[in-house]
Formats: C-alpha cells, sequence, structure tokens
C-alpha cells in the first residue's frame, strides 16, 4: 500500500501544492468505488474529500441551483448540459466508468433467471416486491422498459421506490434493480445478475470541474488520479469498467 500511495503521489504531482478540500457531488453508482479510493487520493495528494451522493438528477438540480461545488460526477446527459449551461467548466469533460445495470436479491435467495427477455420479465411478474430508485437514471430508464416490456401497469402495486440494493437489504423489496456498482457493495445483497444483453443499459459517468470551483487544481488531480490504472483496478473491483 505504501508503494501504491507514493506511486499515486508522483502521478498526482502534488509535492508542493497547497492542500485543499474538494466538494464532490457524486452518483451512487461510484459510492463504494469513492469509499476505497477517497481515502488513497487523500494520503497520495494531501487534499481532502467532501462528498455528497445521490442520483443524477437530484445533484443535477441542485447545480442548476446554484449548490457551490467543486467537482461533479454524474450521468453523462446531465454532465452535457451542464457544459452547454456553462454550469461546468469547458472542456473538463472526463469520462470516468461505465455501469451497467442488474438484479439483486438477499443473499441466500434464490436466483430468478435472467438468461433472456422473457425470463427477465417473468422474474418481475413473479416477484412479491420489486425496487428501483424513481429519480436516478435507472429509474428513468427502468420505467420506459417496463412499459416497452407490456408489464408497467401489472407491476406497478409491487413497485417500492428506494435505492434497489438498499431496499433488498433491508428485507423491503424481494427484486432489486439498479446499477449492478450499487448492488454488489449492501452487505446483505447478492447479484443474480446483469440485465439481459438486449435490454441492458450502460450508463457513462463523467467527472467535470464546476466553472466557479474554489479549488479547481485540486478538482482536477482528484480526476487525473480517477483515471489512473490503480483506480481502473478498483472500478472493475466494483462491478465498473474503466472509461475509454
Amino acid at each position: 500500500m505504501a508503494a501504491a500511495v507514493a506511486g499515486l503521489a508522483l502521478l498526482l504531482g502534488s509535492g508542493g501544492a497547497k492542500a485543499a478540500e474538494i466538494t464532490l457531488l457524486c452518483s451512487n453508482a461510484l459510492k463504494s468505488v469513492l469509499e476505497e479510493l477517497g481515502p488513497q487520493f487523500e494520503k497520495a495528494s494531501g487534499h481532502m474529500l467532501k462528498i455528497e451522493y445521490g442520483s443524477t438528477g437530484p445533484l443535477k438540480a441542485k447545480i442548476e441551483k446554484g449548490q457551490t461545488f467543486d467537482v461533479a460526477i454524474i450521468g453523462v446527459e446531465a454532465t452535457d448540459d451542464l457544459l452547454k449551461q456553462g454550469k461546468l467548466a469547458a472542456g473538463s469533460r472526463t469520462d470516468i466508468a461505465r455501469s451497467g445495470m442488474g438484479v439483486g436479491v438477499r443473499k441466500g435467495a434464490a436466483k430468478p433467471d435472467l438468461g433472456s427477455t422473457q425470463a427477465f420479465k417473468q422474474a418481475l411478474l413473479k416477484a412479491q416486491t420489486i425496487a428501483y430508485s424513481d429519480g436516478g437514471l435507472s429509474g428513468t430508464y427502468l420505467k420506459g422498459l417496463f412499459e416497452r416490456l407490456g408489464i408497467a401497469d401489472e407491476l406497478k402495486s409491487k413497485v417500492r421506490h428506494g435505492r434497489g440494493g438498499e431496499m433488498v437489504n433491508q428485507g423491503k423489496a424481494e427484486i432489486g434493480l439498479t446499477q449492478i456498482s450499487e448492488l454488489i457493495s449492501e452487505p446483505g445483497v447478492e447479484l443474480a445478475g446483469p440485465l439481459p444483453p438486449e435490454i441492458q443499459q450502460y450508463t457513462v459517468f463523467p467527472g467535470g470541474i464546476a466553472a466557479a470551483a474554489p479549488q479547481a487544481e485540486a478538482g482536477k488531480a482528484l480526476l487525473k488520479f480517477l483515471k489512473s490504472p490503480d483506480a481502473a483496478k478498483v472500478l472493475k473491483a466494483k462491478g465498473l469498467e474503466p472509461a475509454a
């Protein structure tokens, strides 16, 4: 670990840089990643992280309302829109990770068949309760998917809105649907599998520097760190793919 931190310090080039507190607004999909990488970055750079996690929609709304921050890591469409609005600094977009969606169940529970779209559809129809976030990127996609599969009305009575993995972990839902990285970070949840390829939805999560960032240079160091080979290993271990 000491050698890795020393290597990161060289990568960041933070030898004489003044320590700063970086305010980061971050998608829930990367929470487990930052919980591991955050302390490594702090040790290597001397900077401190103040992180607020949430779904892309609510975080974007806070930025549009004028919340002060240094770095945002949220969905790609929201990031590009904030760049157009001038809320994020031009040229600062840095793609960090790509995440697929999955199905989670309680550890020890029978895993549903997810081998095809029809099997996925039947798994949802058989489940007593299903949980997914109503305000995030995954929730928006799932609502449209249920409509396309023709099961939206049949699922209404069994849907519970909240973070899919968390709701399953708390015993409030039989099946949780969300980003794979969120599901595998819940201690009482087991990944039943990804969505079938033909209906899989991949989300790219870029990082961007606030146009009025108080700690812009420190924020750039954070994004550089998150693109490092050491960070890529953690992303993969947490169910994400490093972005190209």
